[in-house]
Formats: C-alpha cells, structure tokens, sequence
C-alpha cells in the first residue's frame, strides 16, 4: 500500500504512540513510503531543527532512504496550490506523482482536505482503524 507521511508523523514517530505504528508499519514492510527530493528534504530539514539530527533513530532513518526500503521516488511531481499552507503541496503532489491510497498526517490544513484525486488525507488514527493495527489499545 502506497502511503505519503507528512513530517508531523515523522517527528512524533520519535515519540512513540500512533506515529511510530504507522512508521513501524513501513520498516515492516506494511506499507511503503512514497517519496521525493522536497519531502526527504523537509523531513531532514524538521528533524534536525527539532534537535534529533544526531540521534541513532534518524540514522537509522537516512539509511532507510538510501536503501530504498520500502520506498518510492519520483523527481517528477506536478505543480499543485490545493492547500491553505502551500508548503502542504508538496506532499499533496507526491501522492498524486505515486498514486499513493493516503496521506498520513497531524497537520490541520491537510486534513481539511479530506481527499484529493482519490487520496485519502487522513490522521494516525484513522489510517489505523481503516489499515489495521495489531494492538488497538493505546491509541
């Protein structure tokens, strides 16, 4: 299953909660992470500000997307301005370069959305309880 992670999901991945079963979910080869150059660049960029840029869990990370595990890129999007945040598009046109089922994401202009071109734009929580979760406690 094709799936674009916003950053937020990145971010509270470290964390622990939902975020980290859905990113578990892609190490585990549940689900693979649709990806290009703006969006590894705004993960790294992020997390790195957030102060885990040293850390062994974003090591960990980086080498995930250098070996393409459970991973799609493109370098090719389209240009779109659907969002109310534009830095928002990027994702929105990753999905729609991959063809991806969802986007999963924290942020309120994305979820506003809904749906774009059949994408699903949906929080942790719902793309759990609609993709299956193995433990439903804790969430």
């Amino acid at each position: 299953m094709k799936v674009v992670v916003d950053t937020n999901i990145f971010v509270s991945s470290f964390f622990g909660g939902l975020p980290k079963k859905i990113i578990d979910m892609w190490k585990e080869g549940k689900l693979t992470l649709c990806l290009t150059n703006e969006v590894i660049d705004e993960y790294i960029d992020v997390l790195t500000r957030m102060g885990l840029g040293g850390t062994s869990e974003m090591g960990e990370l980086l080498s995930l997307f250098r070996t393409g595990h459970n991973c799609l890129f493109t370098s090719k999007t389209p240009s779109l301005s659907i969002s109310e945040d534009p830095d928002d598009d990027t994702f929105i046109e990753a999905a729609v370069a991959h063809d991806a089922v969802s986007i999963v994401s924290g942020d309120k202009h994305l979820k506003e959305i809904g749906k774009y071109a059949g994408i699903a734009i949906v929080s942790p929580r719902v793309f759990l309880d609609v993709h299956g979760r193995p433990n439903k406690r804790g969430g």
